[in-house]
């Protein structure tokens, strides 16, 4: 039998890990191990810190207020130059490559922006956000209204029903089936 190259070693190694036994002797040292974290309390705060975490995690890749225009499938956009002294800079793309820059900042389905743990993790939020409450002596949360429906939400906001047919504009649309969109494997882009 030839001898294993590196990535060989790495896939054996994780194929071995998929069994229950072997991924807790694995984590075992983890366990023993004494984790030193180092934190320092912020200069201005934690309300400081939740407005700045929240920049990262609450946003898009592009404000609206920096689009500038968009003519003849080109693109223009502010952006600031951290090179030049942080000077306002404009650029223009082509519509695709501008659609392609920005979809690389939009995460894969299955991907979570942000992990909960504690008492916000997903297994024990409900009874441990009500112990918390309890606590704290605040009222429980009034039951939550139903969400809206994304056709009643559009005509709430346009006045316009997607119920209706889209030709006689008097009948009502009835979805008799759904044909799925057919699955590609496409090529992951190069983001370098």
């Amino acid at each position: 039998m030839g001898s294993y190259t590196g990535r060989q070693k790495q896939c054996v190694a994780a194929t071995a890990l998929t069994e229950p036994a072997t991924f807790r002797r694995y984590l075992t040292p983890l366990h023993e191990t004494e984790w030193v974290v180092y934190a320092k309390r912020p200069f201005a705060g934690p309300g400081q810190v939740l407005d700045y975490v929240g920049r990262y995690t609450h946003r898009v890749a592009i404000s609206n207020s920096r689009l500038l225009s968009m003519d003849d499938g080109k693109v223009r956009f502010r952006w600031k130059d951290y090179r030049d002294d942080n000077r306002q800079k404009t650029m223009t793309l082509d519509g695709g490559e501008f659609i392609r820059r920005f979809l690389i900042h939009v995460l894969p389905d299955g991907y979570h922006r942000i992990r909960y743990f504690g008492f916000l993790g997903n297994c024990q939020r409900a009874r441990k956000l009500a112990l918390c409450r309890e606590l704290l002596g605040m009222a429980p949360p009034r039951p939550a209204d139903p969400p809206m429906d994304y056709r009643d939400r559009f005509e709430a906001l346009t006045g316009r029903s997607l119920r209706e047919c889209p030709h006689c504009r008097t009948g009502v649309m009835v979805l008799i089936v759904s044909i799925p969109r057919f699955a590609v494997c496409l090529p992951v882009p190069d983001t370098s």
